[in-house]
């Protein structure tokens, strides 16, 4: 049974990046919602938002919807529903709820009566992989099975991190934030595992994030393994525009270029170890700084003006006609750059951090 929309789940704060990057992807009718943005799709629509989404966390295909103001009548309905089409009888599925402004409110309670229908329909019930998400919001149930598995930011390359990584699919949404695009220059002089740079070099190399990983949806029924490896099919861009980090902890660059062989961008980056006021733009063009420096969460943010202040200090002297984009939790911090900071951006979450991005030209 082919369904006709999708919903993929935004990093919050970066649903306008999503919408962007989900129309360039190809998916029609795509517009922003609480939370995402929902698109026209079927299955194989689900497929390619998976692999070729840096922002999106999940994809979730929506099964259907229907409207239920009581128990008994959300149980009857969802017994209706033909699961056996979309869901395989062999693999345990795990369902879970949320309800908001409907009256039935309790989640342990539809996801008992999902649980009863899916056994009716010979599906177990477990954590076998495969994820079915009911969500009622003013008595209208919507059914969503996730696509995805494994949330998207874990594309299986950045494997050495250190204390605080951001996370791929956040760098993502930050980098087209800032009005970045494959063929500018990109540098992070405060690198740590190397996301924003690696994140540019795919982009710019055409590699798709979702290259090397496996889904949830090849447990599908509707899955089909010779249009998919068809799908996943690609051939890298040649790549001239240079991409580098520095950092002055030795063991963060080790990091990152190993982050970036495993990535198979290890050519396209250059990454040194430096302190912040022996940062340098590599030659040509005027292209995009971009770091995620320590917020001061377990240290206090005392010792970090003098980091902010010698960022703002490069830039100034350093980087003139380059775009700078700088992502921290503190105001004071920013201002500590005396850049000429824009408004900052909407609040985001980096690994329940509220951060915000703040964007100057140098």
């Amino acid at each position: 049974m082919e369904p006709s929309s999708l919903f993929l789940v935004s990093p919050p704060g970066l649903e306008t990046q999503l919408l962007a990057e989900a129309r360039e992807v190809g998916l029609r009718d795509a517009a922003t919602v609480p939370g995402g943005v929902e698109a026209a799709g079927g299955w194989r629509d689900a497929w390619r938002a998976n692999l070729h989404s840096r922002i999106a966390s999940r994809v979730l295909v929506r099964l259907a919807s229907f409207r239920a103001m009581h128990p008994a009548q959300l149980d009857k309905r969802a017994r209706r529903l033909d699961w056996a089409a979309w869901l395989p009888p062999d693999v345990p599925v795990r369902a879970e709820a949320a309800s908001r402004r409907s009256r039935v409110y309790h989640a342990g309670a539809i996801r008992t009566r999902v649980e009863g229908a899916l056994a009716a329909a010979g599906i177990p019930s477990g954590d076998g992989g495969l994820r079915i998400l009911v969500r009622l919001d003013d008595d209208l149930c919507t059914v969503s099975v996730d696509t995805s598995g494994e949330p998207l930011h874990r594309r299986g390359f950045k494997t050495a991190v250190g204390k605080a990584p951001l996370r791929d699919t956040v760098a993502a949404g930050l980098l087209r934030a800032c009005g970045w695009t494959p063929g500018m220059p990109v540098v992070d002089p405060i690198c740590g595992s190397g996301t924003f740079v690696l994140e540019a070099a795919e982009r710019a190399a055409g590699l798709p994030p979702g290259r090397s990983r496996t889904f949830a949806f090849e447990r599908l029924p509707s899955f089909d393994r010779a249009a998919w490896e068809a799908m996943r099919a690609f051939e890298p861009r040649a790549v001239t525009t240079p991409f580098a980090g520095s950092d002055r902890d030795a063991g963060a660059v080790a990091n990152a270029a190993a982050n970036a062989e495993r990535a198979g961008v290890g050519e396209l980056c250059r990454f040194r170890h430096a302190a912040i006021s022996d940062a340098a733009p590599p030659d040509g063009p005027p292209g995009l700084v971009i770091s995620n420096p320590p917020y001061g969460g377990r240290v206090g943010k005392g010792p970090l003006f003098g980091l902010y202040a010698a960022f703002g200090r490069a830039m100034r002297e350093r980087f003139a006609g380059w775009r700078v984009g700088l992502v921290t939790s503190e105001d004071g911090l920013a201002r500590a750059c005396d850049l000429p900071w824009d408004s900052p951006g909407p609040i985001l979450d980096n690994g329940g951090i509220k951060v915000r991005l703040w964007q100057a030209r140098a």
